[in-house]
């Protein structure tokens, strides 16, 4: 039992540190042209009647040249620059015909990637 837990012990740093695999800009197939990047004060985490705010991204986009309101939650720190940007759809679920829900993951040109979920969509 201490032979298992000992080499336990020595994986965790190992499996703590893996990075995960560098994204495939094969993968990245949809097309997103942002039109105008905004920074908003996001309050919606309300845990035991307190609330936590944090920056979010609000992104007007064109896909296929529908327009979509793009937020990214709290995890925006800087501005992104408008221009065009390659995504993927991350979670595509439709309960009923008339609602959906769907998140785009953009891949930026260091590599690194974030996620948007669609808030709004527009003729």
């Amino acid at each position: 039992m201490k032979k298992i837990l000992f080499a336990l012990m020595l994986l965790t740093p190992a499996l703590a540190g893996a990075e995960k695999p560098a994204p495939n800009p094969a993968d990245y197939t949809v097309a997103i042209h942002v039109q105008s990047s905004r920074l908003v004060v996001d309050c919606s985490d309300v845990t035991q009647g307190n609330s936590v705010c944090g920056w979010a991204q609000h992104l007007t986009v064109l896909i296929n040249g529908k327009k979509y309101e793009l937020d990214s939650g709290m995890t925006a720190e800087n501005l992104l620059r408008v221009g065009d940007y390659r995504a993927k759809i991350l979670k595509d679920e439709t309960k009923h015909t008339y609602e959906y829900v769907r998140t785009y993951e953009f891949l930026f040109a260091d590599g690194s990637t974030r996620s948007y979920y669609v808030a709004e969509e527009s003729e």
